[in-house]
């Protein structure tokens, strides 16, 4: 059972180095060639980003972890949320296309672009929008295989698109000089990579994923985003992190601290991401041992990922409070003092919440896995929303600057009184 665990959980911790990998280089080209206008403006992007890669997780990973409960019982039926799944995110994602066709440099000011911010990041926004479909749909074609037995390959698809990212996030901004468009448009190409070296798997015979051609089922769709509530939210309280911190910092210090909190973010993504690796990895073996009534591996399954969880948050806490200054200095091509002092403070104060993190992003992953949706919303709902936003203005309130980096390790460790609690009750209802 640990080495089946180890075979998951590793290629997803993979998958993600490589998506943070290709996130910051995105944010090192942008810093070159934007400055820290650059970074202000792909941080008043990312809620959108949010946004899109939420609703894109909660459909993709929530059908496929449902595929997997029941591809036990009913192969046949489990297959219809493989295709409702592809149907809904395209039904869905053609409202973004329209809005980046249509009213791009609206949305970019309605998110706190000034004239500036504007000019610069209209073409970024507008290219972003236009390929959510692939954004959403890649969840979707990485889940499934991933829970049909090819988790090696799902990882070979991430790795490899952002690779083909930052490779080519510097032939577009550079050498063919297309600035943020070019980025966006490296961006926006890398799911086509990911979903084309996926597709391979469904072509290939061994697949037991199977698109029927039915129509979109709302009723599937619910049952799907039940589970995959925990990795909407997951990839939604970003978004929303980003645009509350962004408000609050653009009132109390304007364009450079939001700069700033655009460095400390993609930094923290990172262990973010590392942490969601482990998360996502157990999800398959976790499930598949629900399904075994009485195996009594589910606490093991569970103890192991949150010792890797561990194991990951300390060592990212530690290089972010050792090395603050180096780390914040890559992003700083302009050397600006200002946004140097802002961001290494923060990362520092910021780093300490993955020690509690690591417990709620585990516990949610696995709740969700068990088929114990409202356990982990709970979690997710108060680490990504509500406790974040809260303590954000408050602690903003009484300490400046420093309350909004304090607010991430503080909700956190809110937010695991908030699971134990919720446990306890349920576990209590279960028994009545």
């Amino acid at each position: 059972m640990e080495q089946q665990l180890k075979s998951y959980i590793a290629p997803n911790i993979l998958a993600m180095v490589g998506t943070s990998c290709y996130v910051l280089a995105d944010t090192f080209f942008i810093s070159v060639a934007g400055g820290a206008d650059g970074i202000t403006a792909l941080n008043l992007v990312l809620p959108i980003y949010g946004l899109i890669f939420a609703i894109g997780s909660m459909i993709g990973i929530g059908s496929a972890t449902r595929y997997s409960l029941i591809k036990s019982i009913d192969t046949d039926s489990a297959n219809d949320y493989f295709s409702n799944s592809i149907l809904w995110t395209l039904l869905i994602s053609c409202f973004f296309v329209a809005t980046g066709i249509f009213y791009p440099d609206k949305l970019l000011s309605l998110l706190g672009a000034d004239e500036q911010i504007l000019l610069i990041g209209t073409p970024y926004i507008r290219t972003v929008l236009c390929f959510t479909p692939f954004f959403m749909l890649n969840y979707t074609f990485t889940a499934f295989v991933r829970n049909d037995n090819a988790p090696k390959l799902a990882m070979a698809a991430t790795l490899i698109s952002g690779v083909f990212n930052i490779v080519f996030d510097y032939i577009f901004m550079f050498p063919m000089g297309m600035g943020m468009f070019g980025a966006a448009l490296a961006t926006g190409i890398s799911p086509i990579v990911s979903m084309g070296i996926c597709a391979v798997h469904y072509t290939s015979g061994r697949s037991a994923v199977v698109f029927k051609k039915k129509a979109p089922s709302v009723k599937k769709l619910m049952s799907s985003c039940s589970l995959g509530i925990s990795a909407f939210i997951g990839e939604f309280s970003s978004g929303i992190t980003t645009l509350v911190f962004n408000f609050i910092l653009l009132n109390l210090a304007g364009n450079t601290a939001v700069a700033a909190y655009g460095v400390i973010a993609n930094i923290a993504l990172v262990g973010t991401a590392l942490l969601n690796g482990v998360s996502l990895g157990l999800q398959p073996v976790a499930s598949a041992a629900h399904c075994q009534a009485g195996s009594g591996s589910e606490k093991k399954i569970y103890r192991q990922s949150l010792k890797i969880g561990e194991y990951i948050a300390l060592a990212v806490a530690a290089a972010s409070m050792l090395f603050a200054d180096q780390l914040v200095a890559v992003f700083n091509s302009e050397n600006s003092l200002e946004l140097a002092a802002y961001a290494s403070e923060g990362l520092m104060i910021y780093s300490f919440g993955f020690l509690i993190a690591a417990v709620n992003i585990v516990r949610a992953g696995f709740y969700s896995a068990i088929g114990k949706g409202a356990e982990a919303s709970v979690i997710a709902l108060s680490r990504g929303i509500f406790t974040i936003s809260l303590t954000a203005l408050l602690l903003s309130d009484s300490f400046g600057v420093v309350g909004v980096w304090l607010a991430f390790p503080v909700s956190e460790i809110i937010t695991l009184f908030l699971s134990m609690l919720t446990n306890a009750l349920c576990a209590r209802r279960c028994r009545g």
